[in-house]
């Protein structure tokens, strides 16, 4: 700790116990523990000096954003260094003619949006946290949001980051243009929850705004009805901006909290953006429109103007902490499916809903199969915690079972670790190791998150199966 004391200012150093019990989790609150030290380096050569006393004393270093993570990848080690990048702030370019804005990594991921609104411009992605969360975050964990499903996630509006490795060196990865020569180790960095390097520096692409948008509440009295109508239209050939579904229990607490104007009698709400030209606007529009109404929609709304637009979002955006209101707890689940295979995946998650006896509030990016089961519990209760992890290892083993992934936006962290067991062979966790080694060859930097150890997946049953058995047998296999 001396050595800390004397490379930092006082006032970047945390060590009290009330002061360091903010970073004890990130946004998983069910995984806490209080780290040894917190760090707020202000500076890239105050990033250096942390990170030089951390590696000759052989002390880890766990990165940490705005803390809005999803899947415990902040979460400290006690008797490590919680190195937070938040005080790193600055927007330090904005250049329209380029289409490009340089931030530092604690700048919020809206800041970027309104920064560059003068200029007509704006960022793509943008998480449901986007009000808090930071850019450097968004990179370590790809963060998508409302509008991946046309403009991508983080890896697709990144051009270019300065990286500093735990050996103190920094990589220029990437820059102003979009394409490289070598290979491509940004998109290496992105969705490498920290393990890898430290984010000092980003540089994003910027987008005009489109010059006209619409947004449109479809209501159905069937959630299987809600997911086909979503594979009808892309089939159609519409890529929307956003798609966005929710069930009855995730819509009645959206309402309930954000006045948004969903009815609350439906089984499922599709969420649907459009935007481009008038012209298209009004072609995509009427295609739309056709299909949910073939497909079952009982209610359509068509919003125009930007405050109505805003009201429907703003339930869609405050779904998570609406949720909040109706249980003490919930534990927010992350996996992606088909988006053919949406319907019996509901299904079955229902069928655990019954079994555990859970409730669990749906809401997904439909149009990229995203799933987000909120699964409610209280954690007052005596094993109630225990079973709600339980159920939500075993969604994520139904996604990889139907050909999807453990993961879609919120990182593997520590709460996925096992399942990482299930979608990925020990060929293939070998090789991760690998390239953590490349990076980090002394392990110090976010150890023991992202990737499973063999022997833990050994003693979990193997890969793949789980004690011999396929999970989930009755349903096809993808």
């Amino acid at each position: 700790m001396r050595a800390l004391k004397k490379a930092l200012p006082a006032s970047c150093l945390i060590t009290d116990g009330p002061g360091l019990r903010p970073y004890e989790c990130d946004g998983l609150t069910a995984i806490r523990e209080a780290p040894w030290l917190v760090a707020l380096p202000e500076t890239e050569a105050q990033v250096a000096a942390v990170l030089a006393v951390c590696r000759e004393h052989g002390v880890s270093v766990v990165p940490r954003g705005a803390g809005t993570g999803l899947s415990g990848g902040a979460r400290p080690h006690a008797d490590g260094v919680v190195l937070g990048l938040s005080r790193m702030n600055r927007i330090l370019e904005i250049d329209p003619a380029n289409g490009i804005a340089r931030v530092e990594p604690g700048v919020r991921n809206l800041a970027i949006s309104e920064a560059a609104a003068e200029f007509g411009l704006y960022y793509a992605p943008d998480p449901s946290s986007q009000i808090a969360c930071s850019i450097g975050g968004n990179v370590a964990e790809n963060s998508g949001g409302v509008h991946c499903l046309k403009y991508g996630l983080t890896v697709h509006n990144v051009l270019g980051a300065r990286v500093m490795l735990m050996n103190g060196e920094v990589l220029e990865l990437g820059g102003p243009l979009y394409d490289t020569p070598g290979l491509d180790l940004l998109a290496v960095l992105c969705g490498s929850e920290g393990m890898l390097g430290l984010v000092l520096e980003v540089t994003v692409a910027l987008l005009p705004k489109p010059p006209e948008v619409a947004v449109l509440l479809a209501a159905f009295a069937d959630v299987g009805a809600a997911g086909q109508a979503v594979a009808d239209i892309i089939g159609a050939g519409i890529i929307p901006a956003g798609m966005e579904m929710m069930d009855r229990l995730a819509v009645q607490a959206a309402e309930a909290f954000a006045k948004a104007g969903y009815p609350e009698d439906a089984a499922a709400i599709l969420l649907i953006e459009l935007d481009g030209s008038e012209t298209e606007l009004a072609r995509q529009g009427a295609v739309v429109e056709r299909l949910l109404s073939e497909g079952g929609a009982y209610q359509i709304d068509v919003a125009r103007d930007a405050d109505a637009q805003a009201r429907l979002w703003k339930g869609r955006k405050s779904a998570f902490p609406a949720v909040g209101r109706i249980a003490p707890d919930y534990y927010c689940m992350d996996g992606t499916i088909p988006r053919h295979r949406l319907a019996e995946v509901l299904t079955e998650i229902d069928s655990l809903s019954e079994e555990y006896g859970l409730q669990v509030a749906n809401v997904f990016h439909a149009g990229d199969g995203n799933l987000h089961p909120l699964i409610l519990f209280d954690a007052n209760k005596p094993g109630e915690l225990e079973r709600t992890e339980e159920m939500g290892g075993r969604i994520l083993e139904l996604c990889v079972a139907v050909g999807g992934t453990v993961t879609g936006e919120h990182g593997v962290g520590v709460e996925k670790l096992n399942q990482m067991c299930v979608q990925f062979n020990g060929a293939e966790l070998s090789q991760f190791f690998r390239l953590k080694s490349a990076w980090d060859p002394d392990e110090l930097l976010n150890p023991g998150k992202g990737i499973p150890t063999l022997t833990r997946c050994g003693e979990l049953g193997g890969m793949h199966v789980r004690h011999g058995e396929l999970p989930f047998p009755d349903l096809e296999r993808f």
